[in-house]
């Protein structure tokens, strides 16, 4: 064999293993999304898997209330600010960082946690580490008027909306 004939074998692999790669990513049941917007000056980014409904029960069902939810599906999901901005009444300094939800029926805490990276859930639930947490919110939950079959994330000038199923909340940010 060649050094040529070598090259070429493991560029063909190369490229065979890519594409296997890309289409897993796309076949994804919770493909990956992103949602940007500014916020009082602030680019914010929000990465996450979308799952769906899919006819499930979700809120007190699927994801129980009270237990700690890693706010999307697959990897953590991630929040991204290029500015320090304000949580509430809390300051959130500009970086990323993990978001967490412990869902009730009424409100929700969400959770701010400077771990990222690590994959939503172990065996024995989150993978968040609690004294990580930055900083929490709780917030009212509101019907939605209609059914949201994937999880969605929207950034607006209040701050950042999540809904699914038939909830959704605001997540103020300054």
């Amino acid at each position: 064999m060649t050094i040529k004939t070598i090259k070429s074998g493991v560029l063909a692999l190369a490229l065979v293993l890519s594409a296997t790669t890309m289409r897993a990513q796309e076949s994804r049941p919770s493909p990956a999304a992103t949602a940007t917007g500014t916020v009082n000056g602030a680019n914010i980014s929000i990465s996450y898997s979308s799952p769906a409904v899919k006819g499930r029960k979700i809120f007190g069902g699927l994801l129980p209330y009270n237990e700690v939810w890693r706010a999307g599906a697959n990897e953590a999901t991630v929040f991204k600010t290029d500015k320090k901005v304000m949580v509430g009444k809390t300051p959130l300094e500009a970086g990323s960082y993990s978001i967490y939800v412990i869902p009730n029926e009424k409100s929700w805490k969400v959770i701010f946690n400077s771990q990222t990276g690590q994959w939503g859930t172990g065996k024995n639930g989150s993978t968040r580490v609690p004294e990580k947490d930055v900083t929490t919110i709780v917030v009212k939950t509101v019907k939605t008027p209609a059914l949201v079959e994937r999880l969605k994330y929207e950034v607006t000038p209040k701050g950042v909306v999540l809904a699914w199923e038939n909830s959704s909340v605001l997540v103020p940010i300054k």
